[in-house]
């Protein structure tokens, strides 16, 4: 199967992307939460044997975007948006197939409302339709006691990748997600990631750029307006955003389907790649 890694520009910005299969076959355009490495390689690879080309890519201030000051965004949501209408069209013009994870959902519904003809569907996957923070009042927030162990470790020395990978891998078991698919995932963002400065590692590894994003106004309300085929993806045991947050937004956008992965988490382990893709392929 042909796989490429490689940037283009888009948006007036660097984006890092990476290619599965054939470059005349419809586009699946999938953006990272925050880099692309949070769509797995089985995923990809069988979402490619079914016909499709396959472009993952890093949001900026992740991977091999353009990288500036993750703790200092000088960009907004709607710019994350914008990045995924413009790299669609760079990379062949027809309305692609739109699919976001975690944070990178969020972008996902943003640019579908802001930038309808530039997608063809769209998949949504563990995810919520509110921005970093707490959540509308009918939503689940995450979960309390996970959020409080997941946040009360000592960060890392982001410049030790050995550390890094124990830090996320025990945070993974922590979500209830794989701790040792989450160790190999920490060392290949590690070994992505320009340079070794604490802030940038850090960014790449928890995206917490997202956190100091300006993400308003609000779209929720805006969702009913979204006319493209849409599959909503949630892991059942999803503990970041607990699995009634997808069935909101499948609620709210007209025709959706829901998926409930039976024993997910927050990750997208390989064992669904298949029901996974079999969905997207069928959502036209």
């Amino acid at each position: 199967m042909k796989r490429t890694a490689l940037t283009v520009r888009a948006n007036e910005t660097v984006l890092g992307i990476e290619s599965f299969g054939d470059d005349d076959a419809p586009l699946i355009l999938l953006v990272g939460g925050t880099t692309m490495l949070s769509w797995p390689d089985a995923l990809c690879e069988r979402l490619a044997a079914g016909g499709r080309r396959v472009v993952r890519y890093d949001l900026r201030d992740s991977g091999e975007s353009t990288t500036a000051d993750p703790e200092a965004p000088a960009y907004t949501l709607r710019d994350l948006a914008a990045d995924a209408a413009a790299l669609a069209e760079v990379l062949g013009g027809e309305p692609a197939h739109l699919a976001g994870i975690g944070v990178g959902g969020m972008v996902a519904q943003v640019a579908a409302l802001d930038h309808p003809a530039a997608f063809s569907a769209l998949t949504l996957v563990g995810t919520r339709a509110v921005a970093p923070g707490p959540p509308d009042a009918d939503l689940p927030d995450h979960d309390r006691a996970t959020m409080g162990r997941l946040f009360s470790r000592p960060m890392p020395e982001w410049s030790d990748r050995e550390a890094v990978a124990d830090f996320v891998a025990e945070g993974a078991e922590i979500l209830g997600d794989d701790p040792v698919a989450a160790r190999a995932i920490a060392a290949r963002i590690w070994d992505r990631t320009p340079g070794t400065a604490p802030q940038v590692q850090m960014a790449n590894q928890l995206g917490m750029v997202f956190s100091r994003l300006d993400c308003t106004p609000r779209w929720r309300e805006r969702l009913p307006e979204i006319t493209l085929p849409a599959l909503v993806v949630h892991g059942d045991r999803d503990r970041f955003f607990p699995v009634g947050n997808g069935e909101a937004i499948a609620r709210e956008i007209p025709g959706a389907r829901l998926l409930v992965l039976k024993e997910a988490a927050t990750a997208l382990p390989d064992t669904v790649a298949e029901e996974v893709a079999e969905a997207m392929l069928g959502a036209r």
